[in-house]
């Protein structure tokens, strides 16, 4: 959906909460100059190490509330499943510095899961994210308020698959660390979730998790051009 949306290539591309890096790997791939950024240190050792021979992708310590980066450094900037992980009171100012590191014109693609669907189901006992992911979805609908305007939106259904309970757990704590205490905590309901809300299918257990994707092109800035005297 990202590449039916937006072209990446010779462009320069930001992913913001790249995590282990993959999306920036494709991105690279594809022709991209691609840079992610991820407050987690482990994640980005983990995507550096996994992205050693792929040219032209690249990754810095950072928030998203405060990207380490130059204004107008971007053609592109992605927020993959990562906006719900900004603290709430900061969703905004993610926004905002996504809008000042974008080129005028800029594309922001942004792709949020919803509090809906089997995959939720499944980890709701862990991490209720039922608000922060309406945060969310109230921090973008500002966004196109005020920074950016609006060019598309899609609702589509992705499929997430695990081949068993480890794989899941694996998964989780490569997010966010922090859930594997809960899972510990939880693990005989999320296991029984896991058995009872998965399809079976060759390879694993298949769950759907519903998203919203917004691409928002940043507002082009007036120049006053200052007469000669």
């Amino acid at each position: 959906m990202l590449h039916e949306m937006l072209r990446v290539q010779d462009r320069d591309v930001l992913d913001v909460g790249c995590g282990e890096g993959g999306l920036v790997r494709r991105l690279a791939l594809d022709g991209a100059r691609a840079v992610g950024v991820d407050p987690l240190a482990v994640a980005l050792e983990r995507a550096r190490l996994a992205g050693r021979d792929v040219p032209g992708a690249s990754y810095v310590a950072g928030a998203a509330q405060e990207l380490p980066f130059p204004d107008e450094s971007f053609d592109v900037v992605i927020f993959f499943n990562s906006l719900h992980h900004v603290p709430v009171a900061s969703m905004d100012a993610a926004m905002s510095e996504a809008a000042r590191v974008l080129r005028d014109g800029g594309s922001l693609y942004v792709q949020e899961p919803v509090a809906a669907g089997s995959s939720f189901e499944l980890l709701r006992p862990i991490d209720n994210e039922t608000r922060v992911r309406g945060d969310a979805q109230d921090a973008i609908r500002r966004a196109a308020q005020s920074s950016f305007t609006s060019l598309a939106s899609r609702e589509i259904v992705m499929t997430v698959r695990y081949a068993d309970f480890d794989a899941l757990r694996a998964h989780m704590v490569s997010v966010d660390p922090a859930r594997g205490v809960a899972l510990d905590l939880h693990e005989g309901a999320v296991r029984e979730a896991f058995e009872g809300l998965g399809r079976p299918v060759e390879g694993g257990y298949e769950f759907e998790q519903p998203l919203l994707i917004e691409l928002l092109s940043r507002r082009r800035q007036g120049r006053v051009a200052v007469a000669a005297t």
